[in-house]
């Protein structure tokens, strides 16, 4: 384990939930990596993977702009979303990194480059640099193509037999390395099927997470999502990605204990409900994760913006755990 005074972090996971914990725990004397999954194929990522064969761009984005010290305007700029035309429904950010990737010639020179001119605190480092899909077997046969197709269905809480990566990826070897000298290893929170396994799912992330000296902790979700992960509750979780690791690797579970508003929890119902804990274990945090939003809901936000984790205090947690080590 890395016994320097600056200890390291290693979040692993994609999209929103990776930009939650990034954007808090760059507030403190941490050496920080964001890994992050390479299966994101919607929306405009999706489009210019499939017109440019180029890497997916959008967790990317994210992560580099929550560790940006740069000025707001950059950070805007680098989300900024182009409403019509033939760039409609294209983020600035995933423009950038796609040229960048076309004119380097690799997408992990692109994210370097990008993380320069972004002046990033710490590092984001794709779990592979090969194109892959993720793909999903439910239990009646269907199969799931791509992680858009995953993260739409209504039917995976109905039972899937497998979910895997296609091709077969081989593991960004800069992964490895981070899991290896880390001190302090976050999974979560985000899309259990589309954020977390995927990453799990890469050959040798498992193993590196299995045998890495660092602690572990799983930051569980505050919602379910309806046809997904419908009544699970912290076990489910825990259960699903076990499945992955091998065994039970976690040292602490963190768990959000403050209620949102019952209009708020009303206003998501036809989305999906609270997550529920039900394990009594010594390794359980529970601790006021829910963001300002929470308190204040105003009507032109979007319903998945309303209950969200906040965070500075999540990681103030983290920071207490990282303080033990």
């Amino acid at each position: 384990m890395n016994r320097a005074s600056v200890k390291k972090v290693v979040v692993i996971g994609g999209g929103t939930g990776n930009f939650v914990v990034l954007r808090g725990l760059k507030k403190y004397p941490l050496d920080l990596t964001a890994i992050v999954s390479m299966a994101d194929d919607g929306g405009s990522t999706g489009i210019l993977r499939d017109e440019l064969g180029v890497l997916p761009p959008g967790d990317v984005r994210q992560c580099l702009v929550a560790l940006s010290n740069s000025s707001r305007l950059m950070r805007s700029l680098m989300n900024y979303r182009f409403e019509n035309g033939g760039l409609g429904g294209h983020s600035f950010g995933n423009l950038l990194l796609s040229a960048l990737e076309k004119v380097t010639g690799s997408f992990e020179k692109a994210v370097e480059e990008a993380g320069k001119i972004l002046y990033i605190k710490g590092k984001v480092i794709p779990v592979t640099t090969h194109q892959v899909r993720l793909k999903m077997v439910l239990n009646n046969r269907k199969i799931l193509e791509g992680e858009k197709e995953v993260y739409l269905s209504q039917e995976i809480d109905k039972g899937y037999k497998t979910i895997y990566l296609e091709p077969f990826p081989k593991v960004n070897p800069r992964v490895i390395e981070e899991i290896q000298n880390a001190d302090l290893i976050v999974i979560g929170p985000g899309g259990l099927h589309t954020s977390l396994i995927p990453n799990l799912l890469v050959e040798g992330v498992c193993e590196a997470i299995s045998e890495s000296a660092a602690k572990k902790v799983y930051v569980v979700n505050l919602m379910n999502r309806k046809g997904q992960t419908t009544g699970y509750k912290t076990s489910h979780y825990l259960n699903e990605l076990v499945r992955y690791l091998g065994k039970d690797l976690f040292d602490h579970i963190l768990i959000n204990a403050q209620k949102p508003a019952k209009e708020l929890i009303d206003v998501y119902a036809e989305e999906g409900e609270l997550v529920e804990n039900d394990l009594d274990d010594e390794r359980i945090v529970k601790a006021d994760l829910l963001g300002r939003l929470a308190e204040e809901p105003r009507r032109d936000l979007l319903k998945r913006n309303l209950i969200r984790h906040d965070s500075k205090k999540l990681a103030e947690e983290l920071v207490k755990i990282v303080d033990h080590l």
